[in-house]
């Protein structure tokens, strides 16, 4: 059948290539009407004028929806039956006498559960939902933060222009904010405007778009730098962070920001300097954020305190107020109220809830949620989107809602830490498929953070388990 060449392969005879050839094409034709489902029906006899086989597809059953809607039936809880359940869970000695708490209906409005919902208490990180739905609101979700390169005062200078967006990156892509820009993109596009043979020798850094104290009443001196926070400059690269993907923040972002640009533009030795940008100096190069709404997201789900705060700041610029931390707390409360939020008992100092000075009462966390989970507050679905999943992801990845087998993720919420304060505010969906939101905050806690957020877990928990009828 065939004869063996001298470079040890075998060479084949055309009569059995031909006949491998239609062995291999027919099993190929096998495999692949069995995958793809399709019968055919092939007509008795052969040869050249043997009719076209008719392709005849089989029955197949109409899919059942992965992720169907909720039930527009399900039973509300009854509101005394709700409160006896949850009573005992709120008066937990790990969360100490200061305990508001308020549970909405979502579909109704109606409000099932009111334990001093409208006493203004310490928020902690839940604030971040404030600052959320004013960026989302005011900026609007598909807007995107820029960072600029411009032209230096000579030129072997180039200045980078921090434009309030933390998330730049120095790894393509980003290990902590997805879809973020890169430094990488924004060293090409300055290494392509520069003229031929330009060699840079110093790279300045314009973080003038941020003005005031870099960090707010309320803060605790190793708050910034810390392992959550930083001073809030309007430049910065990956959050902040010392090194890329780590949790340490910096003490220097600007410089840290400039010198990793230097590193991307090939000259690691170049000097770096904090300064102003010439007057209508040419742009080299511009880079721009992933949108408002998936850095809303992002900043829930990994309560991340340094782009809330650019967050906020750039609420404070849209609205023409001073682009300061006073003037960020200013910007939210007012965005809120212009979003039909009831705001009576707002006090805040910064953006992020950092600051033991905020006091907001439970009820405008319930409110903003009941709004965005409903449609009434015109584009706020990415905070419901960027709410922390119990037992899966972001500061509730590992803390289990007891969800039923079959009803994972239950419960998705914003998680608030500070010390002697802690407080959860989200959705949760009943036994029954209703759809509630709760906030509940206890600023007076004497226990230890695993004792009071093992309390919050067993209220949101009973929630989910909840019939209450």
């Amino acid at each position: 059948m065939g004869s063996i060449a001298s470079s040890g392969s075998t060479t084949v005879t055309p009569k059995y290539s031909r006949f491998r050839r239609r062995l291999v094409l027919g099993a190929l034709a096998v495999v692949l009407v069995l995958a793809v489902g399709v019968w055919f029906v092939v007509p008795t006899g052969g040869g050249d004028d043997a009719g076209e086989a008719e392709a005849r597809l089989p029955d197949v059953p109409a899919a059942a929806p992965v992720l169907a809607a909720l039930g527009s039936q399900a039973p509300v809880p009854d509101a005394p039956v709700l409160s006896g359940e949850l009573a005992p869970l709120l008066a937990a000695p790990a969360l100490g006498p200061g305990v508001a708490a308020e549970v909405v209906d979502v579909a109704s409005g109606g409000v099932l559960l009111d334990q001093d919902a409208d006493d203004p208490v310490t928020p902690a990180s839940t604030a971040k939902l404030l600052t959320a739905v004013a960026a989302l609101t005011t900026l609007g979700p598909a807007a995107t933060l820029e960072t600029t390169v411009v032209a230096g005062a000579t030129p072997d200078e180039v200045v980078l222009v921090g434009g309030g967006d933390p998330t730049l990156s120095r790894t393509a892509p980003s290990l902590t904010y997805p879809g973020a820009p890169t430094l990488d993109d924004l060293a090409a596009q300055v290494r392509g405007s520069l003229p031929a043979g330009t060699t840079v020798t110093r790279v300045v850094v314009d973080s003038s778009l941020f003005s005031g104290p870099l960090t707010a009443p309320g803060w605790g001196p190793g708050d910034a730098p810390s392992s959550y926070a930083a001073p809030i400059t309007a430049t910065a690269v990956d959050g902040a962070r010392v090194r890329p993907g780590e949790e340490a923040r910096s003490g220097q972002p600007g410089l840290d920001a400039g010198a990793a640009l230097a590193a991307a533009l090939g000259v690691p030795r170049a000097t770096v300097a904090l300064g102003s940008a010439p007057d209508g100096a040419p742009t080299l190069g511009a880079v721009r954020s992933a949108p408002v709404a998936r850095l809303a997201e992002q900043a829930l789900t990994g309560s991340d305190n340094v782009l809330t705060e650019s967050l906020a700041r750039h609420v404070a610029l849209a609205r023409g107020l001073p682009v300061t931390f006073e003037g960020s707390a200013q910007a939210v409360t007012g965005a809120l109220s212009d979003a039909g939020l009831d705001v009576t008992g707002v006090a805040l100092s910064d953006g992020s809830g950092l600051s033991l000075d905020d006091r907001v009462p439970v009820s405008l966390l319930a409110d903003l949620l009941a709004g965005a989970a409903d449609g009434s507050l015109p584009d706020a679905s990415a905070v419901l989107s960027g709410l922390p999943v119990a037992g899966y992801d972001g500061t509730l990845a590992d803390r289990g809602d007891a969800d039923p087998p079959g009803a994972p993720g239950a419960v998705r919420a914003k998680t608030g830490t500070l010390l002697g304060v802690h407080g959860l505010a989200g959705t949760v969906v009943t036994a029954d498929g209703r759809l509630l939101v709760f906030a509940v905050v206890a600023d007076a806690a004497p226990g230890t953070e695993q004792a009071a957020q093992g309390a919050l877990d067993d209220v949101a928990a009973a929630l989910a388990a909840c019939g209450c009828r």
